[in-house]
């Protein structure tokens, strides 16, 4: 059952926090979520896996991506369940969320779970013959990532015309201004609609209200801010990713974190 954690500092754009196969699963619990971004595969078996509330089973072969500091839970189905997973960080691990969309989570399929396997087994040999080449470790890192960008789920949203016509432009909308004092209400108006309705639609597609998720998306570029721009001052960044109180910055990040932003910053 190897498992491999990280034992250096965080010196690369991407690399994994943790890696394993093989893995004799126990059931799990995390009613706040897990802090980094992490993807679980069944290996052997099938697992249930609840997540926001909602029940889903693991067959053997395919994986679920689950963003950082979402709800959920999972145990075996099967007598026997063997997992593999991995999960993320690096000095731009902010990034990875936006990466891959902004959900917050992603199932993936067999063909994609056979590819991931490979990749993912491939790694594990490279933490068991040292010393590690960190530089190839980000590359594999990135490469596993890319698998989560390119599911099949976002392929099937850009054929959806409810998530074309209203979804897809406030996400543009929110890249573009989120430093600016955009709110829901502006966002809804841009593609005639209400806000009550903007934001089931988010909930539909993407798990989370439009509100959540201008907020999740400020809050990853506050991370980039406090690791890229050690010396810019909190209330600076506030400003730079569109709170006009750096109070209620400070209260957001740390709801959302679980730390302040000094204390990720000091973390990193």
């Amino acid at each position: 059952m190897p498992i491999h954690f990280r034992s250096t500092p965080v010196s690369e754009p991407f690399t994994f926090d943790s890696i394993g196969n093989h893995w004799v699963q126990e059931s799990t619990s995390r009613p706040k979520g897990y802090p980094l971004c992490h993807y679980l595969q069944s290996e052997k078996g099938t697992g249930r896996i609840t997540i926001q509330g909602k029940k889903y089973l693991l067959p053997e072969g395919e994986g679920v991506f689950i963003a950082p500091f979402i709800q959920h839970s999972y145990g075996r189905k099967t007598d026997e369940w063997l997992t593999m997973f991995a999960t993320f960080t690096g000095t731009i691990e902010s990034s990875i969320p936006r990466l891959l969309g902004n959900r917050p989570f992603l199932f993936i399929d067999k063909e994609q779970g056979i590819q991931i396997a490979s990749l993912i087994s491939h790694i594990v040999k490279k933490y068991e013959n040292p010393p590690m080449d960190v530089k190839a470790l980000s590359t594999d890192c990135y490469r596993l990532l890319l698998f989560f960008a390119d599911g099949i789920y976002t392929r099937n949203l850009m054929e959806d015309s409810l998530y074309q016509r209203y979804v897809a432009p406030a996400i543009q909308e929110i890249e573009t201004n989120y430093n600016t004092e955009l709110t829901v209400q502006e966002l809804s108006r841009q593609v005639f609609i209400s806000p009550q309705y903007l934001s089931r639609l988010f909930n539909r597609f993407l798990g989370c209200s439009a509100y959540e998720y201008l907020t999740i998306y400020r809050i990853n570029k506050a991370k980039e801010y406090l690791l890229i721009n050690p010396r810019m001052e909190v209330q600076d960044i506030a400003h730079k990713v569109g709170f006009t109180d750096s109070s209620h910055f400070i209260s957001v990040f740390r709801k959302m974190t679980g730390i302040t932003p000094l204390g990720f910053r000091n973390l990193n």
